[in-house]
Parts: structure tokens; sequence; C-alpha cells
């Protein structure tokens, strides 16, 4: 009994001699990432984009579609325009017609958008295509859209001013849209009462 006691004693104590010591740490969570290195602000120091890689070159600028929302044609200089500026005087020359050109296109139609962009007073025109009677419009602050199907050849386009409001001449800012969209002309008048501005659309 007394060997088996001797034996046991001898082997916890070679067990003792034999186990190595672990350095002690405090370190009881995960490995960290190395964090970017930071200014004298505190903030990390971010790398600046090239010429070649700023998103602003990258993007397609978006494009414009009047279609879309015709009473956001006008611009903040438009507004500021509307808010302070008054009809012109109503003078004789105005009771002449005007002529406000005219441009070719294959489209099967033309969209006029118009507005009044001065004195906001009331201002209505009739809209005659080759002589016909096609649309009566009042003149607000926003773009309103009238399509004019086009038939082949010349397209006689006539805006007659049926009143002035009340101050000054008919007054009125016009926007032609071809049938792809593209704005192909932009054009103003100042019309008396009965006179009338035309436009010629020529469809090839």
């Amino acid at each position: 009994m007394k060997f088996i006691y001797t034996f046991l004693f001898l082997s916890f104590s070679c067990l003792g001699y034999g186990q190595i010591d672990l350095p002690a740490t405090s370190n009881t969570g995960g490995i960290l990432k190395a964090e970017p290195q930071a200014g004298s602000s505190g903030f990390p120091i971010l790398r600046a984009e090239t010429k070649d890689e700023s998103k602003y070159l990258r993007e397609e600028p978006k494009k414009i579609d009047y279609r879309e929302t015709p009473h956001n044609m006008k611009t903040a200089g438009d507004v500021v325009k509307e808010n302070w500026t008054k009809d012109k005087e109503a003078l004789d020359i105005y009771s002449e017609d005007q002529y406000l050109g005219d441009f070719k296109t294959t489209g099967k139609f033309v969209e006029l958008f118009s507005r009044d962009h001065q004195f906001v007073d009331g201002d209505q025109v009739n809209i005659y295509v080759n002589g016909k009677f096609l649309q009566r419009v009042v003149l607000g602050g926003g773009y309103r859209p009238v399509l004019v199907t086009l038939e082949s050849g010349f397209n006689n386009i006539e805006f007659e001013a049926i009143n002035q409001g009340s101050s000054g001449p008919n007054t009125a800012q016009l926007k032609v849209l071809e049938e792809n969209g593209n704005l192909v002309a932009s054009k103003e008048w100042n019309l008396l009462t009965g006179a009338k501005a035309s436009l010629i659309v020529v469809k090839e």
C-alpha cells in the first residue's frame, strides 16, 4: 500500500513540473482590424477622388421632360419676373400681326406650350390651324399644352388675341416641341385685341 502512495505522489509531481506556464493576458475579445489613420481633427483621412473618378463626371445629366412637368418649365427667374413685372404699355404697334417664324419637322404632330409670362391678368387666345379653329386657351402662370396634328406640307398656326386681360396687351411666351420631345421654338408675343401671332410648321 505504501508503494502505491509513493507511485501516485511521484506521478503528480512529474505532471506539475511538465506544465508550461502561459503568459498572462487581459485580451478576451476578438481580433480588431486596424482603423484608418486619423487627422488632427480626429476624423479618418479620406482619399480624394481624382477628376476621372468624380461621380459628377460618371453620371449622365438628367434631361428635362417638358411633357411630364409642363409647369416646371418656369425658372426661378420667371417666377420673380411674374411677381414684380406688369404688362407692357398697350402700344399701337401691338395691333399689327406678328410672325413668329417657321421650322421643318418629320413628326406627325407638335405640342404648343403657352403661358402669360408677364402680369397674369386673364389673357385669352383662339388657336387656328390652316384657318380652322382648334382651341381657346386662357393664359395662366404655368404652361398649358396643346397638341397640333400636322398635315403634309405647310401648317399655319395662328394665335388670335380675343382680349387684353385687365392691363396692357395680350402677352404670352410660347414653346414648341416636336414629336420626339425636342424644343424647336421659343417665342413671345404682345398683341392688342384682334391681332394675331402666326407660326409656320413644315411637315416633310
